[in-house]
């Protein structure tokens, strides 16, 4: 039976996404596997878990990534936009994982492969399936999936968590960070705070089963 996979916030989590990957061990060509966001920015090894996900595509994966509001600043940092809010917001730590100096150098953003670059330009703004919503931050109640706003898709937090709107199917989301998944009828929050300490968690379907490994290692 397909499986679809379904990965919090990672945020540069490399041997936390790794050792997920190989705990739930998703089948190339068989199931699906959907990133909900933040996969970069605060941890050490954004630029390793990019990759990974570009060399898994390349081997026949079904990847679905989407972007979530790191990714948009690191793709407005790429173009010369808001350089300090990226960098005060755990992008300089994914500055750091490319070994690049200095951020303000333009000849310095070439060692970001062209690769990362694409794979950014390329994620979806949510994601839906028969049964299921999926989407980095949250979803604005009554507007119709195609006229969502950015605010909402990549930055929403208490103003849809504590919704109790029916959007005809259960969001998914990250985002927001609980010590647990945060279960409700309408929505199931999956970032339990790999990067702060907590856990990168998998919501696997049809199942309804969870998976989650240790996160970074705070001293």
């Amino acid at each position: 039976m397909k499986k679809t996979f379904i990965i919090g916030d990672i945020h540069g989590c490399y041997a936390s996404f790794d050792q997920l990957l190989n705990d739930i061990a998703p089948v190339a060509g068989e199931d699906r596997l959907i990133i909900l966001g933040d996969m970069i920015n605060r941890g050490p090894n954004s630029n390793l878990v990019l990759d990974k996900l570009i060399q898994m595509r390349l081997k026949g994966y079904e990847i679905i990534a989407l972007q979530g509001n790191h990714e948009l600043m690191f793709l407005n940092f790429l173009s010369g936009k808001n350089i300090n809010f990226f960098l005060i917001n755990g992008g300089d730590a994914t500055i750091n994982s490319y070994q690049i100096k200095s951020p303000y150098s333009k000849d310095a953003l070439k060692k970001i492969p062209d690769s990362h670059v694409q794979f950014l330009k390329s994620l979806f703004p949510y994601w839906e399936d028969e049964k299921h919503i999926y989407v980095h931050a949250g979803l604005q109640p009554g507007v119709k999936l195609a006229k969502q706003q950015p605010d909402w898709l990549y930055w929403s937090r208490e103003n849809f968590i504590n919704q109790q709107y029916d959007y005809g199917k259960q969001v998914v989301f990250g985002h927001t960070p609980f010590e647990e998944p945060f279960i409700q009828k309408n929505k199931v929050g999956i970032d339990t705070g790999a990067v702060y300490g907590g856990k990168l968690t998998c919501l696997i379907l049809p199942e309804y089963t969870f998976k989650s490994v240790d996160g970074l290692k705070r001293a």
